[in-house]
């Protein structure tokens, strides 16, 4: 019978099982560098995360949030009408702008918008402005409300993820939300999902499994293999992640824990040619 290692050690006599235990502690405190983005990899030598392509830290400081304030003009906003977004960024000791931030997939500031009824998703890239704020010129297309995720690093701060919400005046578009797991067919490519487990249970792990059609020509988006919105239907919970395994072939994967049980929109970028892809899958998630 093979042993594992747990009881291969425990099988040691007491004085080497001593000092492989101590070897092992060793190791682990030698994992110093850590991913501001994703803190579970560890490393012992400086680098990048093989997750999101961040740069390794020495040490990450506390995570501190640090909030967004929008605000919009015309302040009236209205559907199908150009308006310009502005995001301050605020420091959590002081409340006032901060005005200097490190560069994130290539951005200063990745911001997504989805519409109340799924329909409309953007990801967008704010300028920023002399006093450290972020502006975006935008038109939405219907009326309702919309959510607005964004994501930033502040220098000094660990990356941030950050919600907030706008209206819009004009007539809203009803449209019904179903699960929908079929392949989705994007400009020059097609996506399709296996999950693991295949029905996915709130507050646990789940693994989507892409596969890519054609595989080829696929390039690096903003610094990663692709990029995930996951919206739940009611609004409440956005994510955005980055493939856990990737490696520019036909095959990514992303591990996701669904916070509540419900219906998820699930939006994913990928790049082939120069063209970005967004693909979009509707996802149940029953209760554990």
């Amino acid at each position: 019978m093979r042993l594992t290692r747990r009881q291969a050690i425990l099988s040691l006599p007491l004085s080497t099982r001593v000092i492989v235990l101590a070897r092992q502690k060793d190791a682990s405190a030698n994992l110093d560098w850590t991913c501001p983005m994703d803190p579970d990899y560890r490393a012992s030598k400086p680098g990048v995360c093989p997750r999101c392509g961040m740069k390794l830290a020495l040490k990450v400081p506390e995570r501190l949030e640090y909030p967004l304030r929008l605000s919009h003009s015309p302040e009236m906003l209205r559907a199908g009408q150009p308006v310009k977004l502005k995001l301050q960024v605020l420091d959590p000791a002081t409340q006032r702008i901060t005005t200097k931030f490190e560069v994130v997939h290539e951005k200063l500031m990745h911001l997504f918008l989805v519409s109340q009824n799924l329909q409309f998703f953007a990801h967008e890239h704010p300028v920023l402005q002399a006093d450290g704020s972020f502006e975006l010129a935008v038109s939405v297309p219907y009326g309702g409300m919309y959510r607005v995720l964004g994501d930033y690093y502040p220098a000094g701060g660990v990356p941030q993820l950050a919600v907030d919400t706008f209206y819009a005046s004009g007539e809203p578009k009803e449209v019904p939300i179903e699960p929908s797991l079929a392949p989705s067919r994007a400009q020059n490519l097609t996506a399709s999902l296996r999950m693991d487990p295949e029905k996915p249970l709130a507050g646990l792990e789940t693994k989507l499994f892409f596969t890519l059609d054609p595989g080829s020509d696929l390039q690096l988006y903003l610094g990663a293999w692709g990029h995930m919105l996951v919206a739940s239907a009611d609004l409440i919970d956005l994510l955005h992640l980055h493939p856990f395994l990737a490696d520019g072939g036909s095959q990514a994967q992303f591990n996701v824990i669904f916070p509540r049980p419900g219906l998820y929109r699930v939006w994913t970028q990928f790049q082939r040619s120069g063209v970005v892809n967004t693909t979009s899958f509707t996802i149940p998630v029953a209760s554990l």
